[in-house]
C-alpha cells in the first residue's frame, strides 16, 4: 500500500492534562483508617511528582518557545516601523510577516490556547486588525519563487536576506524555510518545494533549536517530493535515511516496496528500449511537442533577461534614438514644454519626463486605495474583466467627473499624446503585491467586438510611474528587447495598433516581478473613437501578422 504525506498532530498537552486529571479525579477511599492503606500513597505521590516534573518541563520548553516568539514580533515590529515602505516592499519581509500572522500565530495558539482566542475575539473587532490567509501565505510562497526564477537568485542567499548581494532583510529560520516548503508543496510545486525543504535541513541541524516538526518530517518531504518529480531512486536513499531516525515510521516502511516495485518497472523497460523492443511510433509527435516547448521556454528566457536587464539594442539601431522637448500637438505645450525620450523607433516607445507630480501621484493614491480590488484582465471570450493568476496586483479606477486633479491628469494625456480622450477608459491605478507581475501580453484585443462597451479596440496605451521601484519591476517589450525601469513621475507610451487599425504584435509587453519596494502604476487606454482626423489610416494596409524588421538585442555576457 502507497501511503500519501499527512500532517502531524502534536497532542502532547492534551495527553499530559488528561493524565494530570485523572490523579485530580482518582476515588478517595477511607484510606485513613489502615497504615497499610497509606503506603500504596507514597508511589501515588512519586507518580505524581515524576508527571509533574516533566510537565513543568515542558512547560519550560513551551515558554521559551513563546519568549522566542515575542523577541522575533518584537524585532521585526520595530525594524517595521523605521521604513514601512521598504520593510514591506522586501519579498523575504512580506513572506515572514504573513508567516509569523498565520502559521506561527497558530502554533502559538495551541500552546496558549485560550489566551490566543482571547486576543482574536477582542481585535478581530477593530477594522485596523486583519489577519492574512493561508491563501495569503501560498502566495506569498509562490511570489519568492517567482523572484527566484527570474531573477536567478540562489536559494541558500535568499534564505540569508540576501537579495543579488545585499542584505536587506533578517534571515530566514528553518521554520520560515519549512513553511515555504510545506506551502509550496502543497501547491504541487514539487521541484521548489524540494529545493526549499534541503534548506530547511541545512538551517535546521546549524539552529539546534526546538520546533513543532523534526528532522523526520523534513525527511519526508524531502524523499516523497523526489519521487513526485519522477526520481524514485534517490526518493528511495531518502527514505531510508528517514527510517534509520524512526524505523516505525509507518509512512515510510509501506512507501519503501512500492519505490522498489517502480524502480524494477522502469529498469525493464530501460532494457526494453535498448533491445528495441518498445516501438517509436509516437517520435515524430514527441518531436513536434518539443520543438513547440522550446519556443516557449526561448520566449520565456527573453522575457526574464529582460526583467533581468541582461539585453541591450544594437548602437547601430540605438544611434539614431534622442531627447527632445514636445512643444506640438496642444498650443499649451508652447509654454509648458514636455520632456520626451523616445526609446525605440517603429513601433515608437516614448517616455515623457516630469508630467505627473508628487503631489497629484499622493493623490491618486489617497483617491484609489478605498476601492482597490484584485486585478482583473479583458477576457475575449466574454468582454468581462476577469482576475488571472498570470497578473498580480490591485487596482482601482478613477473618472474624471469625481476629482479635478484626474480630470486634468486625462487632459494632459491628450496634450501629450495628441489623441483625443472622448472614447478612452477611466484612469485605472494599480500597485503591485509581493512578486507583483503581470506576464507577457498585449494590451489590444484580439478578436472581433471584444470591447463591445467602447468604441473600437486599444489604439494606444499610457504607463504612468508614480513610484521609484528599488529592484526589478522592469516593462519590458518582449519582442522589441526592450527594457523600461520605472522613473517616479514619467508616462510610457507607445500605440498598439497599426495605422490599418489592426493589433501590432511587436508591442508585446509584460509587468516584470518587484523584487523589492512598491510599484505604483496608473495607465490610460484610449480607444479608436474619435481618432479617425487625429490618427488616419495609411494607404498601405497592415494586417495583423505584418511584421517590421526588428533588431535583434544583444545579451550583455557577449560584451
Amino acid at each position: 500500500m502507497f501511503y500519501e504525506m499527512v500532517p502531524k498532530v502534536n497532542n502532547m498537552f492534551p495527553v499530559i492534562c488528561c493524565i494530570l486529571l485523572s490523579y485530580v479525579l482518582f476515588a478517595r477511599a477511607e484510606l485513613f483508617t489502615a497504615i497499610s492503606e497509606m503506603e500504596p500513597l507514597l508511589e501515588t505521590h512519586k507518580r505524581i511528582i515524576d508527571d509533574l516534573d516533566d510537565y513543568v518541563d515542558k512547560e519550560e520548553k513551551r515558554l521559551i518557545i513563546l519568549k522566542k516568539h515575542l523577541m522575533v514580533y518584537k524585532r521585526e515590529h520595530d525594524m517595521a516601523m523605521k521604513d514601512i515602505p521598504n520593510y514591506l516592499g522586501n519579498p523575504i519581509n512580506a513572506f515572514t510577516l504573513i508567516k509569523r500572522l498565520t502559521t506561527d500565530l497558530d502554533d502559538i495558539e495551541h500552546s496558549i490556547k485560550i489566551g490566543t482566542e482571547y486576543i482574536k475575539n477582542v481585535t478581530i473587532n477593530y477594522d485596523d486588525v486583519k489577519y492574512p490567509s493561508q491563501e495569503d501565505l501560498s502566495g506569498a510562497a509562490q511570489a519568492l519563487i517567482r523572484l527566484q526564477d527570474t531573477y536567478r537568485l540562489d536559494v541558500r542567499e535568499l534564505s540569508e536576506g540576501l537579495l543579488n548581494g545585499v542584505i536587506y532583510s533578517t534571515p530566514m529560520t528553518a521554520s520560515d524555510c519549512y513553511e515555504l516548503g510545506r506551502s509550496l508543496y502543497n501547491d504541487k510545486d514539487y521541484k521548489n518545494a524540494l529545493t526549499w525543504m534541503m534548506e530547511t535541513l541545512r538551517k535546521y541541524k546549524e539552529e539546534n533549536e526546538p520546533y513543532l516538526f523534526d528532522e523526520v518530517d523534513i525527511l519526508e518531504y524531502i524523499s516523497f517530493s523526489h519521487y513526485m518529480i519522477g526520481d524514485v531512486k534517490t526518493a528511495l536513499d531518502w527514505t531510508k535515511k528517514l527510517l534509520k531516525l524512526d524505523p516505525n515510521h509507518t509512512r515510510a516502511s509501506g512507501n519503501i516496496p512500492h519505490y522498489m516495485k517502480d524502480i524494477e518497472e522502469e529498469d525493464v523497460k530501460q532494457k526494453r528500449r535498448r533491445r528495441g523492443d518498445i516501438g517509436e511510433d509516437t517520435k515524430e509527435k514527441n518531436s513536434e511537442y518539443m520543438a513547440e516547448l522550446t519556443e516557449y521556454q526561448k520566449d520565456r528566457m527573453n522575457y526574464e533577461s529582460l526583467c533581468r536587464g541582461d539585453m541591450y539594442l544594437p548602437s547601430y539601431f540605438t544611434k539614431d534614438l534622442h531627447c527632445r522637448y514636445l512643444t506640438e500637438n496642444h498650443p499649451f505645450l508652447k509654454l509648458a514644454r514636455v520632456k520626451m525620450e523616445i526609446i525605440y523607433l517603429n513601433p515608437d516607445v516614448v517616455v515623457f519626463h516630469e508630467v505627473m507630480s508628487d503631489d497629484e501621484i499622493e493623490y491618486i493614491k489617497s483617491l484609489a486605495k478605498p476601492r482597490f480590488k484584485r486585478a482583473v484582465v479583458h477576457d475575449p471570450r466574454t468582454g468581462e474583466l476577469v482576475p488571472a493568476n498570470y497578473r498580480i496586483s490591485k487596482s482601482g479606477w478613477l473618472r474624471d467627473e469625481e476629482s479635478d486633479v484626474v480630470s486634468k491628469i486625462s487632459q494632459r494625456v491628450a496634450d501629450i499624446t495628441g489623441l483625443s480622450m472622448d472614447t478612452a477608459e477611466e484612469l485605472q491605478v494599480v500597485n503591485y503585491g509581493i512578486g507583483g507581475h503581470y506576464e507577457p501580453h498585449f494590451d489590444f484585443a484580439r478578436q472581433e467586438n471584444a470591447f463591445r462597451k467602447f468604441s473600437g479596440n486599444r489604439i494606444a496605451t499610457v504607463l504612468f510611474y508614480m513610484s521609484e521601484v528599488a529592484q526589478g519591476g522592469a516593462t519590458v517589450f518582449t519582442r522589441l528587447g526592450l527594457s523600461v525601469f520605472p522613473i517616479k513621475g514619467a508616462a510610457l507610451f507607445w500605440m498598439n495598433l497599426h495605422p490599418s487599425g489592426e493589433g501590432d504584435l511587436s508591442t508585446r509587453h509584460a509587468a516584470c516581478p518587484v523584487l523589492r519596494g512598491s510599484k505604483w502604476v496608473s495607465n490610460k487606454w484610449i480607444h479608436q473613437g474619435g481618432q479617425e482626423l487625429l490618427k488616419p489610416c495609411s494607404l498601405e494596409y497592415q494586417d495583423e501578422s505584418y511584421m517590421r524588421k526588428i533588431p535583434k538585442p544583444i545579451p550583455k555576457t557577449s560584451r
